[in-house]
Parts: C-alpha cells; structure tokens; sequence
C-alpha cells in the first residue's frame, strides 16, 4: 500500500509541475513570441521609415488593411528593427 501511495504523490507531483510550467509559459513566454511574430510581420509590411535612433529603431507606418489594392487612409505607426527603405 505504501508504494501505490508513492507512486500516486509523485504523479500528483508531476502534474502540478506540469500545470506550473504550463501557467509560466502562457503568462510570461508565450506574450513575448506573439509580441515578436506581430511585429515581424508589420515591419514586412512597413513603409515610409525614418532614420534608426540610438538603439536601432526605426519609426514606420503600417497599413493594417489586408487588400493591398485598397489606398490605406489611416496608417498605423510602428518601430521597426534594423535598417529598412524609406520608400
């Protein structure tokens, strides 16, 4: 009996160790990958950027519309990494 009572603890333990890493990955990792992904994928779409500042940023405008034939009237602003075109 006392072995069925061991091996149900450490499967308890197991769990709540999973859930824990499960919690600290939804709440601290996973934002930061979104945050990531998103702004690689505007900085693809980004146009008319300025000059990098000092920790290598740049301010652009993004067209947050997904029709590339539709004039884009309200632009987002956005800070991109790197040297990108200014066009």
């Amino acid at each position: 009996m006392k072995d069925a009572t061991g091996e149900l603890s450490m499967t308890a333990v197991a769990v709540v160790a999973i859930a824990a890493i499960g919690v600290v990955f939804s709440t601290l990792i996973w934002p930061q990958i979104r945050t990531n992904i998103m702004r690689s994928t505007y900085c693809s779409q980004a146009f008319d950027c300025g000059a990098p500042n000092d920790r290598g940023m740049q301010e652009c405008q993004y067209c947050p519309q997904t029709d590339e034939s539709v004039v884009c009237d309200d632009p987002q602003p956005i800070s991109c990494p790197g040297n990108r075109n200014t066009h």
